[in-house]
Parts: C-alpha cells; structure tokens; sequence
C-alpha cells in the first residue's frame, strides 16, 4: 500500500485518524517506506508491504472516567501491485482499553 508521505498528489496516502472520544488522540507514527517501481509510474512508489506497524500515541485527559473505553478510527489506504493502484479503502479501527488513575 501507498506509504504516508506518496511521491504524488493523485496517489492515497496511508492515513489513521481517530474520532473524538475519552482519549486525546496525538501523533501517529508511520515506518519507514520501501520504493517500488511498477510499470504505470514513471517513478518508484513508496510503499508498505508485508507487516508493518503503527503507532499512535494518546494522553488521558483529567476529566477521563475510569473503567472500560473505546477509541474509534479509521484506516484510510490505497493497495498498489506490480501494475496498478487500486481504488482507496477506509478500514474501521477500533480499540478497546480500560482507563485507570
């Protein structure tokens, strides 16, 4: 899949956002891309494949309630292979944690 950072416009960035919800959502941290060349782009794409991971990084709020939580969010990409990008997706991401003081 397209890296976060694309070589052009046109091409979908990897993307993760989070919804408002009992965490304030911070930075998202992507790897570092791979380049791949395929036969429709006059330059190498920068790309994920395989297993990667994402960080995201949260801060608890003060006025956050203890107990069991979820964030909500969404996973924005848009899969390449040898000949061609593929139409953008959106996944729903959803992570469940428990709040403690």
């Amino acid at each position: 899949m397209n890296s976060n950072k694309p070589p052009d416009p046109y091409l979908i960035p990897l993307r993760l956002t989070w919804s408002k919800g009992p965490l304030q959502a911070g930075e998202v941290m992507y790897p570092k891309p791979a380049e791949h060349k395929i036969e429709s782009e006059p330059k190498p794409l920068l790309v994920y494949s395989g297993t990667f991971e994402l960080t995201a990084t949260f801060t608890v709020p003060r006025t956050a309630v203890t107990g069991p939580a979820a964030m909500n969010g969404k996973l924005r990409y848009q899969a390449c292979n040898d000949k061609m990008c593929l139409a953008p997706k959106d996944l729903d991401v959803n992570l469940q944690l428990d709040i403690v003081k």
